[in-house]
């Protein structure tokens, strides 16, 4: 019995579960992070192009930012099961187009991933002009860079599959998504996570029962033909050419092997983005907040211990335990589990408490963010 709980306990700790544990957290922090000073850089440019001198807001009026509305958040569930079902009974139709599609989001995802190594790598030797490239644009030399290396590791994940490469671009889709997609208020928080919380545990549990199959992890763990392979069959250039290429697993997850190399541990990316999409909220609204109220004492009724801990920091917390939790409860049932099932109560739950204690709840529920001038830029975590 000892060894069996001794076992039990140690699969918890291995090597792909810390892996994920740690690659999750990281991604959901740096992503958060990398939208804030997104909208740092799009203010100062706003202040460059007008002399306004207003100060951070939670919005941005950056083009290629997407800020999902209550409409948006309600129906994501229901075309998120769409694609779910066209991909569950039409994928072999459908699987080279939407491998290629999937490579060229993780290129420029995981430019986008490398872009601030390649700045800090060219900033000594090179200027911050802008090189033209005639109707496709304008881009400095870390911007090139960046894309360039994005471009050669897909083409070796191509020639490859392998896994470590796989992970690299859905880090790379997890950062990106965080950073450019944005979450309101604690309102459409609640309404997406919510909706997507009834759509994990609805086709991980349930679909079974109607389609005879588990359509989640079925569409997870189903590779895809090698677009190589493909195009060597269809333009007939012998047994040789192409033919000796790997199949595809899609950079919809994250994947880590075991010490042993016994089993993987898997985690989508959803489960990352999603949750981190709340955390990248709070971290503004905890911006926001420390600019406004830089010198404001809290309410009498909350102790100064409480005023200091950030919604960011609590959410967090509530992210890792959630994600625990998930990992034993899976362990327990030696099955797969829908981790929002988890995550969601453990995010949001702690988050609308702390709100309502420290009288932020009905401020963060409806448009929290307004214009204030400050000359704060910077949020101690």
């Amino acid at each position: 019995m000892a060894e069996q709980t001794y076992s039990w306990a140690y699969s918890l700790v291995d090597s792909s579960q810390v892996s994920t544990f740690l690659i999750s957290i990281l991604l959901i922090v740096y992503g958060s992070f990398r939208s804030l000073n997104m909208d740092f850089e799009n203010q100062d440019k706003e202040k460059d192009s007008n002399g306004s001198q207003g100060g951070f807001s939670g919005n941005s009026t950056n083009n290629s930012i997407q800020t999902i509305d209550s409409t948006q958040a309600l129906f994501l569930p229901i075309g998120a099961s769409v694609s779910l079902l066209v991909m569950f009974f039409f994928f072999d139709s459908v699987q080279v187009v939407f491998t290629i599609c999937t490579a060229v989001l993780a290129t420029i995802a995981f430019a986008f991933l490398l872009l601030p190594m390649c700045q800090y790598l060219t900033r000594p030797c090179s200027t911050q002009n802008k090189i033209s490239f005639g109707c496709c644009g304008r881009f400095t030399v870390a911007e090139l860079l960046s894309f360039s290396l994005s471009v050669m590791l897909v083409l070796i994940w191509v020639l490859t599959g392998h896994w470590l490469l796989m992970d690299a671009l859905a880090m790379g889709l997890c950062v990106a998504m965080i950073a450019f997609v944005r979450l309101p208020s604690l309102k459409v928080s609640c309404l997406l996570l919510s909706g997507l919380l009834i759509y994990d545990v609805f086709w991980v549990f349930f679909s079974a029962y109607i389609f005879n199959s588990n359509v989640m992890v079925k569409v997870a763990t189903q590779p895809a033909d090698n677009p190589l392979d493909v195009l060597s069959r269809k333009l007939h250039l012998g047994p040789n050419v192409g033919r000796d290429v790997p199949r595809l697993s899609l950079p919809g997850k994250l994947v880590f092997p075991s010490s042993t190399g016994s089993h993987f541990s898997m985690l989508g990316i959803g489960d990352i983005v999603m949750p981190g999409l709340l955390l990248c909220f709070v971290l503004r609204y905890d911006n926001y907040k420390k600019q406004a109220t830089a010198d404001a004492q809290g309410p009498a009724n909350i102790s100064g211990r409480m005023q200091k801990v950030s919604y960011f920091h609590c959410t967090l917390i509530g992210y890792f335990v959630g994600l625990l939790t998930a990992t034993v409860a899976s362990r327990i049932h030696r099955a797969a589990q829908p981790a929002l099932l988890y995550l969601v109560p453990f995010t949001l739950l702690p988050l609308l408490t702390m709100a309502y204690l420290k009288g932020d709840l009905r401020r963060m529920w409806s448009e929290p963010f307004h214009a204030k001038a400050s000359s704060s830029r910077f949020l101690e975590v």
